[in-house]
């Protein structure tokens, strides 16, 4: 369903190890707004819920919500590493559309809830 590449499982796990409670979920989602109608949501979860896909990647727990799943399907996370810092980056080949700033995108089934950037 989705692809964690090396660099991004190392950078979760690096991060966990600062969370007090490290047996938490990575949960990645997908939600209403940005410029291009919908955005991605990537964080910590102490909890699983009814409508939730668990899958594991480098002995990493991640929870997706049936709602975004098709959305996700087929997404590459990865960590990038430059001059001006780093940060995660998300490859959807569902998207057909982004904003400038490539933090939302739009998919040809799915046009989100586009906002005023």
């Amino acid at each position: 369903m989705i692809t964690v590449t090396e660099q991004a499982g190392l950078k979760i796990k690096e991060m966990l190890e600062n969370e007090e409670d490290q047996n938490v979920y990575v949960r990645l989602g997908v939600k209403g707004g940005g410029c291009s109608g919908l955005s991605y949501g990537l964080g910590f979860d102490p909890e699983k819920n009814d409508n939730d896909t668990e899958l594991e990647f480098q002995n990493i727990k991640f929870l997706i919500d049936n709602e975004s799943a098709p959305i996700l399907k087929g997404v590459e996370i990865d960590f990038k590493e430059s001059l001006l810092g780093g940060g995660f980056t998300i490859e959807n080949p569902n998207a057909i559309a982004s904003c400038g700033c490539g933090s939302s995108f739009r998919t040809a089934t799915n046009a989100g809830t586009p906002e005023d950037c």
